[in-house]
C-alpha cells in the first residue's frame, strides 16, 4: 500500500465484509470487484453523509492492500492535501478519492484529476469515486475531466429501512466481539442518528463502556449511557 506524508489512516471497521449490503448489494460487488482488479476502470458512488460512502472506498483499499496491490485512500475533505500529491498515484493498481466533489470548480485540483485519470488508463489502474451528489451535478468546470470520471457507472448508496439499521448494527457489533440483542438495537435506531457514521460511533462507545463496566449491552445500560455521556446531546428526546 502507498505511504503518504500525511496521517491518513484507514478505520480498523472499514472491512468489505463489516459492510452490511442491504439495499446496496450491487454497490458492495462493485467495490469488492475494483479492489480485485476486475470490472470498469472508474465508479463514481455517492450518497448522503453517513451513508458508508468513505466505508466503502477505505475497505477496498484494505482488501487490495492485504493482497498486495498498489493502492491508495485520498480523502479530499482533508485540508492537508495538495494537487501536487497527485503526481505519481497514475502507477497505482487503485486510487480511492473520498468527496472528489470538494474539488470540482478548483482548477489546479482539476487539472491534476485529469492527467491522474489518464494515466491510470494507460497503467489500466482503477479509480473509485465518492461523492454527496452525481457526477453531473458536482459542478466540474473541466470538459475532458468530467467526461472521462462519467465514463463508468454511478453507483447511490440509498438510505436503508429500519430491519436493514438493525442488521447493520448487529454486524458491526459482531465484528466488534459483541452481541446486540434486537430489543437494544430498536432502542438505539429509535433515539438517535440513523446515519451510519453516527450509530457505528455510537455502538464503539457503547463497546468501550461495557468493556469498563464488565456489561452486557442491555437496554437499561445503554439508557444509562445515552443520559451521562456526551452522545446524550445528540440523542433524539
Amino acid at each position: 500500500m502507498r505511504q503518504l506524508a500525511l496521517d491518513l489512516q484507514l478505520a480498523d471497521y472499514a472491512r468489505l465484509e463489516s459492510f452490511y449490503p442491504g439495499p446496496n448489494a450491487a454497490v458492495l460487488e462493485a467495490v469488492r470487484d475494483a479492489a480485485r482488479n476486475a470490472g470498469q476502470q472508474v465508479h463514481w458512488i455517492w450518497g448522503a453523509a453517513g451513508s458508508g460512502r468513505s466505508h466503502l472506498l477505505q475497505a477496498a483499499v484494505a482488501e487490495a492492500g492485504a493482497a498486495g496491490t498498489a493502492c491508495a485512500w485520498l480523502p479530499m475533505a482533508s485540508a492537508e492535501l495538495v494537487p501536487g500529491m497527485l503526481e505519481g498515484m497514475g502507477r497505482l493498481d487503485l486510487l480511492c478519492v473520498d468527496d472528489v466533489d470538494q474539488v470540482a470548480g478548483d482548477p489546479a485540483w482539476e487539472q491534476a484529476l485529469f492527467v491522474l485519470f489518464e494515466e491510470l488508463r494507460a497503467n489500466a489502474g482503477r479509480l473509485l469515486l465518492s461523492a454527496a451528489v452525481p457526477m453531473q451535478q458536482a459542478g466540474f468546470r473541466l470538459r475532458d475531466l468530467a467526461s472521462r470520471l462519467a465514463s463508468g457507472p454511478t453507483w447511490r448508496l440509498r438510505p436503508m429501512e429500519e430491519d436493514d439499521c438493525l442488521q447493520a448494527l448487529q454486524l458491526r457489533a459482531q465484528w466488534r466481539g459483541l452481541e446486540l440483542p434486537a430489543e437494544v438495537g430498536r432502542f438505539l435506531l429509535q433515539r438517535t442518528e440513523r446515519s451510519n457514521k453516527s450509530l457505528f460511533a455510537l455502538l464503539d462507545k457503547l463497546d468501550k463502556e461495557a468493556l469498563a463496566a464488565q456489561r452486557k449491552l442491555t437496554v437499561p445500560f445503554v439508557r444509562d449511557v445515552l443520559e451521562r455521556d456526551s452522545f446524550a446531546g445528540r440523542v433524539r428526546k
